[in-house]
């Protein structure tokens, strides 16, 4: 574990002293309006991420319509395919009423807004360039977005104390459009490329709604322990990028492109389902691709061989 995830002494001991109480806080508080479900009422919901089926070119209208289709409960759209979809004359009524036709909830989205770097100017931007997007998701009906350490440079450090004051202003400027943005690691970022550096920055912020967005392939990809999300609960998990990874190319040299249907590959799938159940957390899985094998297939074939997999590997779990 790098020496980078602790301030040094004195601060470190205060953060010693008080990261029990924040991590059993994330653990236990849930979110905003939400009340604990009976045990009876626990399940998972199935959301497709877009990327899944990116390659297939649709617009974002087809997008949901294979969702819905399918038999997803929920999406996770990128924000470049709606901003597309927009440029060409589409209304956002139009999609909202399509989403809401096929009873598909929006849980979260993908964008990349420069929220954490450290140039003043460009984080300015940034934030503006996440309002928009957090304007545009609230009117379609969401509750969430990514917040990925988009656009740090090359070469360039972003301390994390820093980046917990930032997510803390995304956070702030989240109340304010009423979507929650969730600290999203990237597996081997220098930023926040390890499930401990996005909970040190979540954790960091101060904020009642900070939470962790949290993916299969990036967990492995940074190297850290599924049994993390043993220290986590309802409240840090929201939603959850779900997919697989195989056992060769190595760890070292995985890519995105890489990932595969759920059970395909060799992540503990199982275990990390029943992490989940063990802390009381039923985040959205949304299935996260990149693979150019699966954007060869029909769109329709793609999203519904994924689905019945997740729902085979949550089955089995919950056997």
């Amino acid at each position: 574990m790098s020496s980078d995830l602790y301030p040094s002494s004195p601060d470190r001991r205060a953060f010693l002293a008080g990261s029990g109480l924040a991590l059993g806080s994330l653990a236990a508080v849930l979110p905003a309006g939400a009340q604990e479900k009976p045990a009876a009422a626990r399940t998972f919901k199935f959301g497709l991420n877009m990327s899944t089926i990116r390659g297939q070119e649709l617009d974002a209208a087809a997008e949901i319509d294979v969702a819905g289709k399918a038999g997803y409960d929920s999406i996770e759209p990128w924000f470049r395919k709606l901003n597309e979809y927009l440029e060409k004359g589409g209304k956002v009524e139009d999609l909202k009423k399509r989403i809401d036709d096929h009873g598909l909830t929006v849980d979260s989205a993908i964008g990349f807004a420069k929220w954490i770097v450290n140039d003043p100017a460009e984080r300015a931007a940034g934030l503006e360039e996440a309002k928009r997007d957090m304007d545009l998701i609230a009117r379609l009906g969401g509750t969430r977005i990514a917040a990925p350490p988009a656009g740090v440079p090359a070469g360039e450090v972003v301390s994390l104390d820093d980046a917990a004051d930032r997510y803390r202003a995304l956070l702030e400027l989240g109340d304010s459009m009423g979507v929650v943005p969730q600290v999203e690691m990237w597996g081997g970022n220098p930023t926040i490329g390890t499930v401990e550096k996005a909970l040190y920055v979540a954790i960091r912020s101060g904020h009642p709604k900070a939470c962790f967005l949290g993916d299969v392939y990036h967990t492995y990809k940074g190297g850290s322990a599924f049994e993390s999300l043993l220290l986590m609960g309802p409240h840090a998990l929201q939603t959850y990028h779900f997919n697989d990874y195989p056992a060769d190319p190595p760890r070292e040299t995985i890519k995105d492109a890489d990932r595969v249907f759920p059970g395909d590959g060799i992540a503990p799938l199982t275990a990390i389902l029943k992490h989940f159940m063990a802390v009381g957390a039923y985040p959205v899985l949304s299935l996260e691709l990149f693979n150019p094998s699966y954007w060869a297939m029909p769109a329709d074939e793609c999203a519904k061989t994924g689905l019945a997999k997740m729902k085979e590997a949550v089955a089995k779990a919950m056997a």
